[in-house]
C-alpha cells in the first residue's frame, strides 16, 4: 500500500472502511473530511517518562477519532470537531518550531485518518532540519495495512490495547472488532521496530526508537483489564514497554448514566491489574500515583500553536475538501 491523498476519495483509512468521500467534502466516521484540522500543538509533559522527559514532548492533536468511546476526555477534539483548518506544508512547519521550543519528539496525537497529510508534512520536516524522532499516538484502532505502510515514518508507537473483548469495545467504543484491529495493528508495529533494530534510546533516557502499549484501566472491568495484558504479553513479551493507567475520569455522560463507569478506578482494581503484570513478567512498566486526576492530563484545546506560517518553499499542492 502506498499513502497517497487519493485515499480520501473512498476512505479505507481506518479500519471501519467506510468508504466516505472526502475528498468531496464528506465526513467519514471519524468526522472529518480531507481538510486537514488540528487543535493544539505545544510542549506536553504528562506522557510517559521516555517520550515526555523533563523537556517535554511536541503535541500536535488532531481533530476527529475512528473511535466514539463514551468515556472520551477528549470529546472536544475526538467527537465535536474542534480544531483549525491547516495546510501540510503549516504542518510541517509546527515540528520544526516544536523542535526548536527543546522537544524531545513530534509527538502525534490521532493522526492516522490523515495519514497521506501526515506522511507528507514529515517528509518535507525532515527535509528541513527536522530530525526528532516520530511518535504516532494511536487509540491502537488502526487498519494493519496503514500501520505498515507509515512505518517508515514513524520512530515510536505510542498505542493503546484498551480492550480484550469485542462485547465490551462495541458497547463503549462501538467499535465491537476493536480486539482484532489492536491485534492486528500492534503486530505490525512489532514487526517494524524489530526490522529497524529494536527498542533504543538516547543518554537521557528518552525513546528513539519502539513501542509503548498504554491500557486505561476502566471502573468495573478488571477481568478485560486482565486478558488484555495476556494477549499483549502472548503477542510481544518484553519488546514493548507498558503503561497502565489508573487516570479514568467519569464525563458528565458517565456520571448521568450511572453503573460502573459513573465512578473512579478503585485502588484494589488498579492494585490487580499492576500485580497481573508483575506476574506475567513485563520488564518496563510505567504507572501512575495518586487519584483518578484525569483532567491534569488533558490539556486546553484551545489552538495554541496551530496558526501560523508554512515550511518556506513548498508549494502547498493537495487535495481539499470540498461541498
Amino acid at each position: 500500500m502506498e499513502i497517497g491523498f487519493g485515499m480520501y476519495d473512498s476512505c479505507e483509512l481506518c479500519p471501519r472502511r467506510c468508504h466516505a468521500r472526502r475528498s468531496s467534502g464528506r465526513a467519514g466516521l471519524c468526522g472529518a473530511s480531507a481538510t486537514l484540522r488540528v487543535a493544539r500543538s505545544a510542549l506536553h509533559f504528562w506522557e510517559e517518562p521516555p517520550i515526555s522527559g523533563e523537556s517535554g514532548s511536541g503535541a500536535i492533536f488532531f481533530t476527529g477519532c475512528p473511535l466514539r468511546c463514551v468515556f472520551c476526555q477528549n470529546h472536544e477534539i475526538s467527537q465535536e470537531g474542534f480544531g483549525l483548518e491547516v495546510t501540510t506544508a503549516r504542518l510541517a512547519q509546527m515540528m520544526l518550531e516544536l523542535k526548536d521550543q527543546g522537544a524531545n519528539n513530534i509527538n502525534l496525537v490521532t493522526p492516522m485518518h490523515f495519514a497521506p497529510h501526515v506522511r507528507k508534512a514529515v517528509l518535507e520536516a525532515k527535509a528541513h532540519g527536522m530530525d526528532l524522532p516520530i511518535v504516532c499516538n494511536t487509540s491502537g484502532y488502526e487498519n494493519a495495512e496503514v500501520v505498515q505502510a507509515m512505518s517508515d515514518v514513524v520512530d515510536i508507537w505510542l498505542t493503546d490495547f484498551k480492550y480484550a473483548s469485542g462485547l465490551v469495545s462495541g458497547s463503549l467504543s462501538a467499535v465491537p472488532d476493536y480486539p482484532q484491529r489492536a491485534e492486528e495493528a500492534l503486530l505490525k508495529m512489532l514487526a517494524a521496530v524489530r526490522a529497524a533494530g529494536g527498542r533504543s534510546e538516547d543518554a537521557r533516557g528518552i525513546m528513539r526508537r519502539g513501542i509503548i502499549v498504554r491500557h486505561l484501566v476502566l471502573p468495573g472491568h478488571v477481568r478485560d483489564s486482565l486478558a488484555v495484558l495476556d494477549r499483549v504479553w502472548e503477542l510481544c513479551g518484553n519488546d514493548v514497554d507498558l503503561s497502565v493507567m489508573n487516570q479514568y475520569t467519569p464525563n458528565e455522560g458517565c456520571r448521568l448514566a450511572g453503573g460502573d463507569l459513573a465512578r473512579a478506578v478503585t485502588d484494589e482494581e488498579y492494585e490487580a491489574v499492576l500485580d497481573h503484570a508483575d506476574e506475567l513478567g513485563f520488564e518496563r512498566m510505567w504507572w501512575q500515583q495518586g487519584g483518578t486526576v484525569s483532567e491534569s492530563f488533558v490539556p486546553a484545546f484551545d489552538a495554541t500553536g496551530v496558526e501560523g506560517p508554512e515550511l518556506c518553499g513548498e508549494d502547498g499542492h493537495e487535495p481539499k475538501a470540498h461541498a
